[in-house]
């Protein structure tokens, strides 16, 4: 795929012959993401987004997702999914009204009202979905898959991490593999404020689900938690009780785990790619364990 910002004229005769003569394009990928997204306008005004998902595994998520589990969250909630091409890993979708959430100057009384309509949502997408065999077990398991990556993160690490870090980090990995059974859903998987859209029309919607797959519903909470709820508890509170209950004590045990697990992928990640707030955050993450703060 070519990283220029021009939509290729292949893939917009394609969308034209889904959703009839384009008037307009407009470039509205994120920085530093590899996910390539237009918006498209027709003559009548309405709108679309074209999406080049970076792998074959997130066009294939978003695809499903978008198919058979984002209907469930209402109209105007999710992008409806118009066509695919696997050929192109293009999705072409409805354009969600509203804007980000941490985009807009909200009040805290209509910021905690987007983020209950956001744990609502999430309450529909985590009962949607057709929960097969294949999928049940990949699920299950995969909070042992996030503990077995605790190492390549550690390695990739190196010495940005001290050596009690390290061993704090090691010790929750062991702990996440001794997690009992938790409750399995169909999750977001990149549940954050940056994907939940608030409108006009005070309506929550979320959108990109090319992370989205079968786990255990607590992994939906992880970007949350290491994230806007550290700084704003009300936002925590609102979104659980949206979602219709709070996390068990063996859910949030997991859920501390888990941020130690993307707290070092953070880190790596941010410097390797010279992001310093992706860095940032993993840092006080990491810090926030080591002092005990997280609870």
């Amino acid at each position: 795929m070519s990283d220029s910002k021009e939509l290729p004229p292949t893939l917009r005769a394609w969308a034209e012959r889904e959703i009839g003569r384009v008037g307009a394009v407009r470039d509205a990928s994120y920085p530093r993401e590899k996910t390539r997204v237009w918006e498209l306008v027709r003559p009548d005004g309405c709108r679309f987004h074209l999406k080049i998902a970076p792998q074959p595994l997130m066009y294939e998520r978003e695809t499903f997702g978008l198919r058979h589990a984002a209907p469930a969250l209402g109209a105007g909630r999710a992008p409806q999914l118009r066509a695919s091409s696997a050929e192109h890993l293009a999705l072409l979708t409805t354009a969600v009204p509203g804007s980000p959430v941490n985009e807009l100057p909200l009040t805290p009384a209509e910021e905690c009202e987007a983020h209950r309509q956001g744990g609502l949502l999430l309450a529909r997408l985590h009962a949607a979905g057709e929960l097969s065999r294949h999928r049940r077990t990949e699920a299950e398991q995969a909070l042992h898959a996030a503990a077995d990556g605790a190492d390549k993160h550690l390695d990739q690490a190196g010495d940005r991490l001290t050596a009690n870090e390290r061993r704090l980090v090691r010790t929750l990995a062991d702990q996440l593999r001794l997690v009992g059974p938790l409750p399995l859903a169909f999750i977001h998987g990149d549940a954050w404020p940056r994907n939940l859209l608030w409108s006009g029309a005070r309506k929550a919607a979320w959108v990109d689900f090319g992370r989205s797959r079968f786990a255990p519903a607590v992994q939906e909470f992880v970007l949350l938690a290491c994230g806007v709820w550290v700084d704003k508890p009300a936002l925590r509170t609102a979104c659980l009780r949206g979602y219709g209950r709070d996390l068990t004590p063996e859910e949030q045990h997991a859920l501390k785990c888990l941020t130690a697990l993307d707290a070092v992928s953070r880190l790596t990640w941010g410097q390797d790619n010279d992001d310093p707030h992706v860095t940032a955050h993993g840092r006080r993450t990491l810090d926030r364990l080591t002092a005990g703060a997280f609870a």
